[in-house]
């Protein structure tokens, strides 16, 4: 199955609907799509860059695909070494590694004529996404949030970390609106020292929060560790976690929180994450799936490899419910928040 082609391209994409987190306000993304062909097959990845996260670059991401010679007239089927060669030319631009990766597992399993999720070992059927709603007024989170229940989604992630007052009213006004019945997840994005995280917890200790996301400094894990154990099991990683040396650190000599949150353009695709999420199964650390704002063709990938792993028990896979227009179609359904992978050869997106 050899390569016969590959090439990059950019595509400048507008957000429906702009949000703002603890770090930045977000209206547009600019994605990179890489196309691999052979054997008769078209592969497609995507590249997403999170600068405030990896460092990388739109145009750091852009010059690293922009000579993709290397990879023709090799064989796909030697998917682990040209990931680890990508790996070895790309090494400040994960998300630019990811759409490598990304692309040969889409031809691969198109070539086994297989979904990506059977050649890669599905552990699971279907299982619900989180939507986001960003830092806003409260008034207007509850709209969102209205929109959101009408739509059949049931876990709802908040963003938060600019301010806790502001914080704790807008999350207690959500359960207020939102009942029993739905899952509240917050995210500050880093913006909580040890003080005011312990503040936090201790006045929602009813609104039933599922988890929380980040909430201290990335490279601070020494304060995680620090935190009480039961609360140390309810706290989600994402920042601290870029690729398999920080999983290696964060459960060594055992594990500093309870949940690891991968993300495809963090960590360089699906082999560096199947890599994480087997520490994390081997440390008893559950998994999230998350992403960034990305197109159709990186958030299958990611859910292809979630439902493969043992390990995961959430998703937040909502980067492609708000962009203006994709340049694909398919690659997975969502019924009432719950995404299920499509039964179609490789990722299942057609372009269009």
């Amino acid at each position: 199955m050899i390569v016969q082609s590959a090439r990059a391209r950019t595509e400048a994409l507008a957000l429906t609907r702009p949000y703002t987190i603890a770090t930045t306000t977000i209206d547009a993304v600019e994605l990179s799509i890489v196309e691999l062909r052979a054997g008769g097959h078209l592969g497609l990845g995507a590249a997403s860059p999170a600068e405030h996260v990896t460092g990388e670059s739109d145009a750091a991401c852009r010059a690293a695909l922009s000579e993709l010679d290397w990879l023709v007239g090799r064989d796909a089927r030697a998917l682990p070494l040209l990931c680890r060669e990508a790996a070895r030319r790309m090494l400040a631009t994960p998300a630019a590694r990811a759409a490598i990766d990304i692309a040969l597992h889409d031809l691969l399993a198109k070539q086994l004529g297989v979904p990506l999720v059977e050649m890669l070992g599905r552990a699971h059927e279907a299982l619900p996404t989180s939507i986001t709603i960003g830092i806003k007024p409260t008034a207007e989170a509850l709209v969102e949030a209205r929109e959101y229940l009408e739509r059949g989604f049931r876990v709802l992630k908040v963003k938060l970390g600019l301010s806790l007052e502001e914080d704790l009213e807008r999350v207690t006004k959500l359960r207020e609106l939102v009942g029993p019945g739905v899952t509240l997840r917050v995210d500050p994005n880093q913006g909580y020292t040890p003080a005011s995280l312990k503040r936090f917890v201790e006045r929602t200790t009813e609104l039933d929060i599922e988890f929380l996301e980040q909430p201290l400094p990335a490279r601070d894990v020494a304060a995680l560790r620090a935190l009480p154990a039961d609360l140390r099991a309810r706290v989600a990683v994402d920042e601290s976690l870029l690729d398999e040396a920080d999983a290696l650190e964060l459960v060594r000599p055992s594990p500093a929180c309870g949940i690891f949150n991968i993300k495809l353009m963090k960590c360089g695709g699906i082999q560096p994450a199947r890599g994480i999420a087997r520490i994390a199964e081997l440390a008893g650390v559950r998994l999230m799936w998350g992403c960034m704002d990305e197109s159709r063709i990186s958030i299958a990938a990611a859910l292809h490899a979630a439902l493969a792993s043992p390990a995961t028990r959430y998703l937040d896979l909502d980067g492609s419910f708000d962009l203006e227009r994709d340049v694909v179609s398919g690659g997975f359904s969502v019924q009432e928040g719950i995404l299920r992978t499509l039964d179609a050869p490789g990722l299942g997106v057609t372009v269009l």
